[in-house]
């Protein structure tokens, strides 16, 4: 009869522990969606030059930083009363990861929502001739991968993880691109160098969100793998986790 109701004990500590972690994942994914939100709100803050909607980029970082005290502070609180081993322990320092990753696209998109703001003030209207549309782009790709990762965040899939990886490559080549492009407007038109500085600094900032969702994506692997893949090169990756 001790032993039953031990056994008992046991398998009600480990359902609100399955509950508590099932509870942080949200937590996390929540996060995720806010901060995709806002870079798609900052990006298209820069592509109409609106004030209103730069303003609210940075009124929603406030939000993904509250997120990200209260997501840590229910991880050492897990962490401290519950001892998981394995892979739940590797799950917990994942969400640690995760939250960290975030936080830093919402910075990224801070950033952006700034320089519209430092835009405006300089004066910069919507008939300077400008690659706006290719920062879209760019921030398109970003979005995406940033969607996918936190889909294979949700479902711990490896193989979404490995396609994100993949994919990384593309927001790297339209990067160089810009750079490429917003040289030549600096060139040809004095009158742009002021603006088009900002803007290397939103393409930089629209690439790191790239790079944080990478960074996600081997966090994926590290939960259900218990391999490291960071700073190893892509087309190891793969073999590395089958």
């Amino acid at each position: 009869m001790t032993m039953a109701v031990a056994d008992m004990s046991d398998k009600h500590l480990s359902t609100q522990f399955d509950s508590e972690l099932s509870t942080i994942s949200g937590r996390v994914l929540e996060m995720g969606g806010l901060v995709e939100s806002q870079v798609a709100q900052a990006v298209h803050a820069l592509t109409t030059l609106s004030g209103d909607v730069a303003t609210a980029v940075l009124e929603q970082e406030q939000r993904v930083n509250a997120l990200e005290v209260e997501i840590d502070r229910d991880l050492s609180t897990i962490i401290a009363r519950r001892q998981p081993t394995a892979r739940d322990l590797r799950l917990l320092i994942a969400v640690s990861k995760a939250i960290g990753n975030l936080e830093r696209i919402g910075d990224e998109a801070a950033r952006i929502g700034r320089t519209v703001q430092r835009l405006l003030n300089a004066g910069v209207s919507s008939r300077m001739r400008l690659p706006v549309a290719d920062l879209a782009f760019e921030s398109e790709l970003a979005i995406r991968q940033l969607r996918k990762v936190l889909d294979a965040f949700a479902r711990l899939d490896v193989e979404a993880a490995l396609e994100v990886l993949r994919q990384d490559d593309q927001i790297d080549r339209e990067f160089d691109g810009l750079m490429r492009k917003l040289i030549t407007y600096m060139m040809e038109d004095p009158r742009t160098i002021s603006a088009s500085i900002d803007l290397v600094f939103v393409a930089k900032a629209i690439e790191r969100v790239g790079d944080h969702a990478k960074n996600l994506a081997e966090g994926v692997i590290y939960v259900v793998k218990g391999t490291d893949v960071r700073h190893t090169a892509q087309e190891a990756v793969a073999s590395m986790v089958r």
